[in-house]
């Protein structure tokens, strides 16, 4: 175990805010492993990342953080994918933490919500982040701790119409993540979720954010604070954090 990299690993890193935790934490030295649907995405996403730090002060003469991303595609509404990734990683990877960030939404009321979307945004942003954490846990145990960390929303909590499926996807991940946050205190794996407002996004529609992008908070914001929560190596566990605009949610 000990000769393996020690590692994040980040689903739904492609774009949005697990595209800005890939970047945050890659250009701070941390291997980050970087998952998501698409490989022609991912690898577009780290050529990106790549680019861009070899730019940045914080590595003005040395770019080989840009060998810090590893990628590992992944559908996590895929059960047997999930396995089959998680092993994969595991065998060359130790992962200390887990940032369960994949998720996808519709707009739609919850009259008109189809078979075909309950299925989808109840299988990737629910039961999929859930048999990730769980192919990781036993991981975890065995290494003596680990953190998780779940991109929620502040829709699990207060009441926005036409999110009836994402909320009750991120309704039931808070859920079972505070469950499961007592079940493994023993173990020493923290729990950590955070609930952001609106943020800057694909998630949106281009009709939202031009009218809506400027009352937003930026992806890069909400990074700094997940590699924040990441960073606490004292014996606290934050277990909830809520982030919101400055002006409050749209």
């Amino acid at each position: 175990m000990s000769e393996k990299r020690k590692s994040v690993w980040i689903t739904g890193a492609n774009s949005g805010i697990g595209k800005s935790i890939t970047h945050h934490f890659s250009n701070n030295d941390i291997c980050c492993i970087a998952s998501a649907r698409r490989k022609d995405a991912l690898t577009k996403m780290k050529e990106e990342i790549s680019k861009d730090s070899s730019n940045i002060e914080l590595f003005p003469h040395d770019v080989s953080n840009t060998c810090n991303i590893e990628l590992f595609p992944l559908d996590v509404s895929d059960t047997s994918e999930i396995s089959k990734v998680s092993k994969k990683i595991l065998k060359n990877f130790d992962v200390e933490c887990l940032i369960n960030n994949a998720g996808i939404t519709s707009f739609t009321s919850a009259e008109n919500s189809s078979t075909e979307e309950i299925k989808q945004i109840i299988q990737t942003n629910l039961i999929g982040a859930i048999e990730v954490v769980q192919s990781l846990i036993p991981h975890f145990k065995k290494r003596g701790g680990g953190i998780i960390i779940n991109i929620l929303s502040v829709a699990a909590k207060k009441t926005f119409e036409n999110s009836s499926l994402y909320s009750a996807s991120k309704a039931g991940l808070l859920a079972y993540s505070n469950v499961l946050r007592e079940e493994v205190r023993k173990y020493n794996i923290k729990v950590i979720n955070v609930l952001p407002g609106a943020t800057r996004t694909p998630i949106w529609s281009l009709e939202m954010l031009n009218e809506y992008a400027s009352q937003m908070m930026s992806p890069e914001d909400i990074a700094k604070i997940i590699y924040e929560l990441y960073c606490i190596d004292y014996d606290l566990v934050p277990e909830e954090i809520t982030l919101r605009p400055m002006k409050g949610d749209l």
